[in-house]
């Protein structure tokens, strides 16, 4: 018999849910503002779920511009609790179905992991970079915008029902079925797949930051039934969901063993590069008849892995990885400067952030022409572990704060030696 959803244990999951939720946003005044009558309005949210009366409220929608032009549908605090709780319930079941070449947003699985993997697909496709070797790799044309949500919904719906009769593993005696709800799992699927995102969507900002933005990237042109919303959570598992579709296919009909995807974008390694010339006609013809996408061509391309690969912001080259040029480029125009007024603790999550990402990659002299020439960093800190790390003086905050305008490098050094 399958197991079925209380409403004490419903509250006690929504509670964990907006733990989730609001991690890394206490300060936000959506949050404060739920915060203040927690208990009333998770017991609200979960009456209505119980009664499949919950529906989703309007989204604001916005354009970012870093790293490049996107449009974001943010969705209320309270939907955003009931993603987390949708994710809780079915992330496990869903990820046991992907292959272990999809990178993005699972866990210990991201970008770096990508790019080992590639890494290590070269190294053995060209026997350790002594034979020929190429990398075909290609991006889907406004890959969001073009999910269609009947489709994700059936495809959804057969993925969990096939899992629900699979045993839990780790420690659990029973199918998945024993412990989740699939009836009430069914129920949100349906309610958050569903639902259009622009319907009586808050635009934030105005029409002109909407100027350069393709019309391919943009909900509001998107085909009747089509489009996720980019900024919530289960739109990243969806997005693996369908194109788990694509891995599937290029692993058992086309046979593909040294492949990989991250998102939309994804790369075949091959010694033979007329077989790999002769794959994007049926991918394209898949993606198309499968799942009604289409691929960007002007994004393909079939790489001689003696030139370097360039793959989530990183360059390949033999035995040697570098960072790409268009990440270098983002990275010179955050820079900290004087001008920027930052406390030395901003001052120092920034670098941080900068030398943390450059430490994977062969870099040294990189650091040294980008950061050692900051003459104005070390008046608050230095650089430690072979310029890998920022690390501020051992001087309380509060001094900072009376004496940052004033604050020399030569009267650090007189407060240290006094000390």
């Amino acid at each position: 018999m399958s197991y079925t959803l209380t409403r004490q244990q419903l509250l006690s999951d929504l509670h964990q849910a907006y733990l989730d939720a609001r991690r890394h946003k206490r300060s936000k005044p959506y949050q404060q503002r739920f915060e203040r009558n927690a208990d009333e309005n998770l017991s609200m949210l979960c009456d209505e779920l119980l009664s499949r009366r919950y529906q989703p409220q309007p989204s604001t929608c916005f354009i970012i511009s870093d790293p490049k032009q996107r449009e974001v549908f943010a969705a209320q605090f309270r939907d955003r609790i009931v993603h987390h709780l949708y994710y809780n319930y079915v992330h496990e079941m869903l990820e046991r179905t992907f292959i272990a070449d999809s990178y993005s947003c699972i866990r210990h699985r991201g970008t770096h992991y990508g790019i080992a993997r590639l890494e290590r697909h070269i190294r053995r496709e060209s026997q350790n970079y002594t034979e020929p070797c190429y990398v075909l790799k290609m991006d889907i044309r406004g890959y969001f915008m073009h999910i269609n949500r009947l489709r994700l919904l059936a495809i959804t719906l057969q993925q969990l029902r096939r899992m629900a009769l699979h045993r839990v593993g780790k420690g659990k005696a029973g199918r998945w079925m024993d412990f989740v709800d699939m009836d009430f799992v069914e129920y949100l699927t349906r309610e958050i797949i569903l639902s259009d995102p622009t319907v009586g969507c808050r635009r934030r900002g105005t029409l002109l930051d909407w100027q350069g933005l393709p019309r391919e990237k943009s909900l509001f042109c998107s085909p009747p039934g089509c489009g996720l919303p980019i900024g919530n959570l289960t739109s990243q598992l969806f997005s693996n969901v369908y194109l788990n579709e694509l891995d599937q296919y290029m692993k058992r009909v086309l046979c593909c063993r040294r492949y990989g995807r991250y998102v939309d974008d994804f790369y075949i390694v091959s010694a033979d590069i007329e077989w790999l010339r002769s794959l994007q006609q049926p991918i394209a013809g898949f993606l198309s008849r499968k799942l009604g996408l289409s691929v960007n061509t002007g994004k393909t391309r079939i790489c001689d892995v003696r030139f370097g690969v360039d793959f989530l912001g990183a360059f390949l080259k033999p035995r040697r990885r570098y960072v790409s040029k268009a990440s270098l480029g983002r990275m010179k125009e955050k820079i900290p400067c004087r001008e920027n007024g930052l406390f030395p603790d901003q001052l120092r999550s920034r670098l941080n952030s900068f030398l943390g990402l450059l430490s994977h990659y062969r870099s040294y002299r990189l650091r040294r022409s980008l950061f050692a020439a900051l003459s104005y960093v070390y008046q608050f800190g230095y650089y430690q572990k072979g310029m890998r790390k920022y690390v501020l003086y051992p001087i309380p905050s509060s001094f900072y704060a009376k004496n940052l305008c004033c604050l020399g490098g030569l009267q650090i050094l007189i407060l240290l030696a006094a000390e």
